[in-house]
């Protein structure tokens, strides 16, 4: 035998499988997972291509899913106006906490002046803090990661948070402030 035949020899087994059956009887997995490492080979280009091809698919789908999801998923409906607050219940710069629709997350109302308020998503666009009113200063923070929105737009004006706080459409009838709907994010 030559020396090049010998160098494409397979490499007998140096163990006895734990079922004492031959090596050609044995699954493949026990083949492809040898117990010796003179007996171990390495993975072809074949089949890591296979898995590199079969795990981008599986993002691909993955993303493919998400998207359908967010374009068919359910649209945020506007429910009945609520009442959320009275004209004398809340000072110039008071801030109050409230739910619209119900179920939904914590909503923030603020007084802005005599007869103006503002109302937005409390939770922050980056991680979902709570924002907290700076009236005086025009604005509403996100403490945990210093994040800063302007009290009359929402939008963000400093910090981590990249989109605006989701507003909530308010209107005054008789002394009493009612949210009516909230407004989209337009994309």
């Amino acid at each position: 035998m030559t020396e090049r035949a010998k160098a494409f020899e397979p490499i007998p087994p140096q163990s006895v499988p734990p079922d004492r059956g031959p090596e050609a009887a044995q699954p493949r997995w026990r083949r492809d997972f040898p117990i010796d490492w003179e007996a171990d080979d390495y993975v072809s280009r074949r089949d890591l291509v296979k898995f590199m091809v079969l795990t981008s698919a599986a993002f691909v789908a993955g993303q493919a899913w998400a998207a359908w999801k967010a374009l068919t998923g359910p649209k945020r409906q506007v429910s009945e106006p609520l009442a959320v607050a009275t004209l004398d219940e809340l000072s110039v710069g008071g801030a109050k906490t409230f739910h619209y629709p119900e179920g939904s997350t914590p909503r923030i109302l603020v007084r802005t002046g005599t007869n103006e308020f503002v109302a937005y998503d409390q939770q922050c666009t980056h991680l979902q803090c709570p924002v907290v009113p700076a009236v005086e200063m025009g604005k509403l923070h996100c403490p945990c990661h210093n994040g800063w929105f302007d009290l009359a737009t929402g939008n963000p004006i400093a910090g981590p948070p990249r989109r605006r706080l989701p507003r909530v459409v308010l209107e005054i009838e008789a002394d009493t402030v009612y949210a009516t709907g909230v407004e989209q994010e337009s994309t």
